[in-house]
């Protein structure tokens, strides 16, 4: 008896192929349209409530109460307090007010830093906003290092640990890093819900610590007087008072944290039925509310926390290795309400700074995929979440063991991304006022620029840290963005291409007398004698066969800083010549492009004719990577080339 063994018809993919196609899942997805807490949501959405979307953004602005206290005690001593009300004075005065014209000059997420790409144009553009992609990288990776980091000192301190995980900060930061990650590779979801329960929950516990202070110290009014006696024999008069917190408060700088998240989640916020896309003008109102509300309502938590902690925790205990650094809130829940409250304290905040992380990390990849790809300045692939999952999660531990997971020595790195994004986003809104000739707002948008631009160079001065990690971003951004800039430099980058009514007769036209002949033509004069004498040139040089009609092709670059960009083609008709007309980010790529689309159109292969280019083709490279120009025919048929793998379907190249 034979047996037959039939085959598998659907043999096992390579673990590979397996491996690579879970890695670039979602990639065809389009830049913010992936998971995450800030995505934008699909069109179906119909959005949420502000005051639900404020708890999202709250996660990263409410959670800073996990650590901010004990870094104002620790940076102003005794000073605290009233270090605290000039913050709270910026905060409402300088950062408020800024990012609620953010919010209604860029109304879907893009926030500052879309601001300014529009106020710059060509190349200047683009590599500011690489720079301030560097400070906001900064801003994101430091909440998710900084945030694990207190949550870990919140899981060592607590008195039911068990002593093995005394000193192990560095290792349940790792821990708590990795898990971020591994939510984020499998799938991260809208969490709204999630948001709103975390917030209410943690401020509710910190409404209770705060209480429980406010009546212990009312209480015993004693700590009032020893607290001011330390103060006034410290500095001798009011004005010295005001003049040291004035110089302390840059160092409480992060305190102002999340005011960038506000605007990013606006996608995310329920409109009225009359927005749209231009004018969304009840989204705008909601995300004012959310911002004015969640300034108010930290801005009375600052202050009472700084009280609280100011005068019923000694400063020792501030120090590195005390019992309240990084966690005073936690500290006061613990000794005036017992180890179990206490214990739910921890948990509530070990939860909201966790999850601020993953705020952090989907703004990341939020940012990253709405700029790079389309400059060009990275691969397709990081359009993917994981990927890039993978890449700011290494970032993050190396992060963590260089500060060795230390709350204070992260803050300085903390404030300096914050405080570059509201000086970006003051600087904006001083433009946008002058624009629209506001003098009022223009002078106080510029006053507050100044105020952060004060800050800005206080807080680096004195903590270089972050200032030094923040240049190594943009350093690595500027590298790898122009290594893959040139890299793709020969890809065919048009999104799209249409031909107008004109165009279309031009080429059917053409394409009577057999497949379509097209010159490339610089345009110059564009007077009778340029089309016959380039006509005549190209037939003398080129050969193209007597009789038969042609199609001038001319590209004008519209910004070479550009990448990807849609064609529209426009059919012209002038002293005789058949014209197509387009403007393109680069002449090479898009002549390409256009060719392409003409063999999908007439179902023909066309014919492109080019003259040679003189000069050095050194120089001639450089003029296309920067100017979009240089020698244009080899470089199309570069492009060509690797657009089109079939040389008999590929449009043919003819060059005299």
């Amino acid at each position: 008896m034979t047996t037959t063994v039939q085959a598998d018809p659907t043999p096992p993919t390579p673990a590979s192929r397996r491996w690579r196609a879970w890695l670039l899942d979602g990639l065809s997805s389009q830049a913010a349209r992936h998971p995450g807490p800030h995505g934008t949501p699909p069109a179906e959405h119909k959005g949420h409530s502000w005051w639900r979307v404020m708890c999202l953004t709250g996660v990263d602005y409410f959670s800073t109460l996990g650590y901010q206290p004990g870094i104002a005690a620790l940076a102003a001593g005794v000073l605290s307090p009233f270090a605290t009300l000039v913050l709270i004075a910026l905060t409402l005065l300088g950062a408020l007010p800024v990012y609620r014209r953010v919010a209604k000059e860029s109304p879907n997420g893009e926030g500052s830093i879309a601001m300014l790409e529009r106020l710059l144009p060509w190349w200047a553009g683009k590599l500011l906003v690489l720079v301030l992609l560097g400070f906001a990288a900064t801003d994101f990776v430091i909440t998710m290092t900084l945030s694990a980091a207190d949550a870990s000192a919140h899981v060592v301190e607590n008195p039911f640990t068990p002593p093995l995980l005394h000193g192990a900060n560095l290792w349940i930061t790792l821990l708590l890093l990795a898990a971020l990650g591994a939510v984020f590779l499998k799938g991260f979801r809208e969490a709204i819900g999630i948001a709103v329960g975390l917030v209410g929950a943690y401020l509710t516990l910190n409404v209770v610590v705060l209480a429980t202070a406010a009546w212990h110290v009312l209480s015993h009014p004693v700590v009032i007087d020893n607290w001011w006696g330390t103060l006034t024999a410290g500095h001798s008069s009011p004005l010295a008072i005001v003049g040291v917190a004035l110089l302390v408060f840059p160092k409480l700088a992060l305190g102002m944290s999340g005011f960038e998240t506000g605007v990013a989640v606006m996608p995310q916020i329920q409109g009225d039925a009359a927005d749209t896309p231009e004018r969304p003008a009840g989204r705008i109102r909601g995300t004012r509310r959310l911002l004015t509300t969640a300034a108010l309502v930290m801005s009375c938590f600052l202050l009472l926390s700084s009280l609280a902690t100011t005068l019923l925790i000694p400063q020792k205990e501030f120090d590195t290795g005390g019992a309240a650094n990084g966690r005073a809130l936690a500290y006061l829940a613990h000794q005036y309400l017992g180890e179990g409250f206490g214990t739910v304290y921890d948990i509530s905040t070990i939860a909201i700074l966790w999850f601020a992380g993953a705020s952090a990390m989907a703004g990341l990849l939020n940012l990253v995929p709405r700029y790079l790809p389309r400059y060009g300045m990275a691969p397709e692939w990081t359009r993917a979440v994981r990927p890039l999952v993978l890449i700011f999660l290494a970032i993050a531990f190396g992060i963590t063991f260089f500060f060795n997971a230390s709350v204070d020595e992260q803050s300085g790195a903390y404030a300096t991304g914050v405080l570059v994004l509201m000086l970006s986003a003051s600087f904006a809104s001083t433009v946008a006022a002058r624009h629209r000739r506001l003098r009022a707002a223009t002078a106080g948008f510029g006053a507050i620029t100044l105020v952060f631009g004060y800050t800005l160079v206080t807080n680096v001065i004195e903590r270089p840290d972050g200032l030094k990690i923040a240049l190594l971003f943009i350093l690595g951004i500027l590298l790898t963005s122009f290594a893959s800039r040139v890299h793709r430099a020969f890809e065919l980058r048009a999104v799209q291409v249409d031909f107008d009514e004109t165009a279309q007769r031009l080429i059917d036209t053409a394409l009577a007398a057999g497949p379509l002949r097209v010159i490339a033509n610089e345009p110059d004069e564009r007077d009778a004698a340029e089309y016959q004498e380039k006509e005549y040139s190209q037939r003398e040089e080129t050969h193209i066969p007597d009789g038969r009609p042609v199609l001038f092709l001319e590209v004008t670059v519209r910004d070479s800083s550009d990448f990807t960009t849609d064609l529209h083609v426009r059919g012209e008709e002038r002293y005789g010549a058949q014209i197509l007309l387009v403007e393109g980010a680069g002449v090479a790529n898009t002549i390409a492009a256009v060719l392409m689309q003409l063999r999908e159109y007439t179902g023909q292969v066309p014919h492109i004719y080019f003259n040679w280019t003189e000069g050095h083709p050194v120089s001639h490279l450089l003029r296309f990577l920067v100017f979009g120009d240089g020698e244009v025919a080899p470089v199309a048929r570069e492009v060509l080339r690797r657009a089109e793998p079939d040389p008999a379907r590929r449009p043919r190249v003819h060059v005299g």
